[in-house]
Parts: C-alpha cells; sequence; structure tokens
C-alpha cells in the first residue's frame, strides 16, 4: 500500500443517546451546565483501521474554529464513549479553552445557535500523537492517512 492520498469514505456512523444530528446538545454537555462530555457510539470501522481519533469542533465561535474535545490513541475495537468519561486507552488532547478533554459548549450569550461538529477519523496507522495534541494537530495526522470518517453535529445556543 503506497503513501500517496486515497479517498476518504464517509462510512463510519457516529451517533449519541443525548441528541440527534442537528438537533440542541442538552445544556448538561455544556461548559456552564455540568460540563459533561456527551455519551457517543459508533460503528462501521472500516478494516485496515489502526487507530480511532476523535475531535469536537465549533467553525461559528467568534474568533474561528474553536476545539472543545481532541481524543487520540482510541483503539478501533472500541464502538463509542461512555458519558463523561474516555475509551479505555485514548489519549487526551487540548482543547480551545487550554485544558484536555472535554470542555463543552460555550457561545457567546445572543449568538445564533453555534454548530457543534463531532468528527471520528479511522486512520490506516498509529498516529503518534501524545497527550495535549491539538485539533489541527489531528488533521495533520490523518491527512492522506484517513479511511473513514463520520460526523455528527449538535446545536447550542445561550
Amino acid at each position: 500500500m503506497g503513501d500517496g492520498p486515497r479517498p476518504v469514505a464517509s462510512g463510519l456512523e457516529l451517533r449519541s443517546a443525548a441528541f440527534t444530528d442537528n438537533t440542541l446538545i442538552p445544556d448538561r454537555y455544556s461548559r456552564q451546565g455540568g460540563n459533561v462530555s456527551p455519551p457517543l457510539e459508533w460503528n462501521r470501522v472500516p478494516d485496515g483501521t489502526e487507530e480511532l481519533a476523535l475531535v469536537c469542533e465549533d467553525p461559528d465561535a467568534p474568533g474561528g474554529t474553536f476545539g472543545h474535545l481532541v481524543l487520540t490513541g482510541i483503539d478501533p475495537e472500541q464502538t463509542g464513549v461512555p458519558e463523561g468519561q474516555l475509551p479505555d486507552g485514548a489519549v487526551p488532547g487540548r482543547n480551545g479553552f487550554g485544558n484536555l478533554g472535554w470542555d463543552g459548549p460555550q457561545p457567546p450569550v445572543g449568538d445564533d445557535e453555534h454548530r457543534y461538529f463531532f468528527k471520528l477519523y479511522a486512520a490506516d496507522r498509529p498516529l503518534g500523537l501524545g497527550e495535549g495534541a491539538s485539533a489541527e494537530d489531528v488533521h495533520a495526522a490523518v491527512d492522506g492517512h484517513t479511511l473513514a470518517t463520520g460526523t455528527l453535529v449538535g446545536l447550542f445556543g445561550r
């Protein structure tokens, strides 16, 4: 198998028991409402996946795209992330608030609802990212090494 770019399939299915695609994220998962990470589940991980990585980003933030969650090192045998926990062996990255793991939505009061893109990547190689990696680090590491992706969009406003 060559090292050149390959087409990316969007075959991963990513979902949550807490909200559905393009619906409101419950307040308990927001930064001021409990700051608990939402439960996520996935399936259809393709053969050949060596590592899963998960990011959550808000492209509607006033200063540009803002990261809320970065997780790398997820075993491809895992099928989800329990509420308020990390998958076994997962490595937390640094979010836009400067913290490791999850910090929930906190859009400016009065803004229209923001969109929160939870994106799961199936990589064909170990990404080699350690604790504190950023969403940008994940995007760079999966570039050309993504077998499939799955996206779930949640909405939140104050």
